[in-house]
């Protein structure tokens, strides 16, 4: 059985998933659609500029949403009435709690399955860093740290050309960015129990925050800091490619995530580390991370395996992020919990 897979959106980040489709063996890409036909006529299949003329040509199995939050909700719902089965929507997930709530309880309902196109979990060095803590290779966990620097926020130019809207966003560096690593920290550590952030701009050209410290209380007395500035950089030859740098650190060891995508193994009490993941030679984005996803996607849907990364889970991601701009504004801890019901 192959999929019949159709999309919606076709800005700069579909190239990634467009190109996952057509190397897929089990699913098919019959079409694309975006208010400039134009760009959707490049990924070579049939080209719309109306999302429901496409989904009654082509019924579809599973519609890929690559598009910002505040055209996601509508595109949603064209699915859920014309019974798409499968839905991926690309990240952020809608423009608030309530909405993702709404939208999530939507596709329950129609009986549709919504999964979350978060993909950073499935970057090959946290896989690797995953299964190193399983393991027991640095004993138990103590805390985490990922240090944010993409170089992609100077100047009034920043963001123009790739991402432009990145620009106008109120809720930039969490609800854009950082969402990817408050999803990692559970994927690695569990759901934190507590956050408290300090948030600001760097940047006056842009709507948003660019910069600051998120720090997680995770269980077992395990914490986690994301420490993010969009303006800074780190030593690498492709700055998109783990957009930073890491260190996971255990009473019996530490992992360190380079630039590169390589991962190290340093025991505790040696100054001699050892590759467990070596450089990164995908040419692509991050580690093929999409094709990852969607391959994930693909084997759950046709063999039943079990999926990361649905709606109904993906809302904590967001009641975190709530809890993170709630914690900034009121300049104290937010236990979490509060966002929840």
């Amino acid at each position: 059985m192959s999929l019949k897979v159709v999309c919606i959106g076709a800005g700069y980040f579909s190239r990634f998933h467009i190109d996952s489709w057509r190397r897929m063996e089990r699913a098919e890409l019959v079409a694309v659609c975006d208010r400039e036909v134009a760009r959707a006529e490049q990924a070579g299949v049939a080209a719309y500029s109306d999302l429901t003329s496409m989904l009654s040509d082509h019924a579809p199995d599973l519609l890929d949403i690559i598009l910002p939050p505040d055209a996601q909700a509508e595109a949603i719902r064209m699915a859920l009435a014309r019974g798409i089965p499968w839905i991926v929507c690309q990240k952020p997930f809608c423009r608030s709690l309530d909405e993702a709530q709404a939208l999530t309880a939507e596709a329950r309902e129609a009986g549709a399955k919504l999964v979350v196109h978060e993909n950073f979990r499935f970057q090959p060095w946290y896989r690797a860093i995953r299964d190193a803590i399983a393991d027991g290779a640095i004993g138990r966990v103590r805390q985490a740290t990922f240090r944010l620097r993409p170089g992609d926020g100077q100047g009034p130019d920043a963001y123009l050309d790739r991402q432009p809207y990145f620009q106008r966003m109120e809720r930039f560096l969490v609800h854009e960015t950082a969402v990817h690593w408050i999803d990692t920290f559970r994927f690695l550590l569990g759901d934190p129990l507590a956050v408290y952030a300090d948030l600001r701009r760097v940047n006056p050209v842009i709507s948003g925050e660019d910069a600051g410290y998120v720090l997680f209380d995770h269980p077992g007395g395990v914490r986690a800091l994301f420490d993010g500035n969009r303006s800074l950089d780190h030593a690498t030859d492709n700055l998109r490619r783990t957009m930073g740098e890491a260190l996971i650190e255990g009473d019996e060891g530490t992992l360190t995530l380079n630039g590169d995508g390589s991962v190290l193994l340093r025991p505790f009490g040696n100054p001699e580390s050892r590759v467990i993941l070596g450089s990164d030679t995908h040419g692509g984005f991050g580690g093929d991370c999409v094709h990852r996803l969607q391959t994930h996607v693909v084997l759950g849907i046709l063999e039943g395996a079990p999926l990361e990364n649905l709606a109904d889970d993906y809302l904590t991601v967001i009641e975190i992020e709530e809890a993170i701009y709630s914690s900034a504004a009121e300049g104290r801890k937010i236990r979490l919990g509060k966002y929840r019901g």
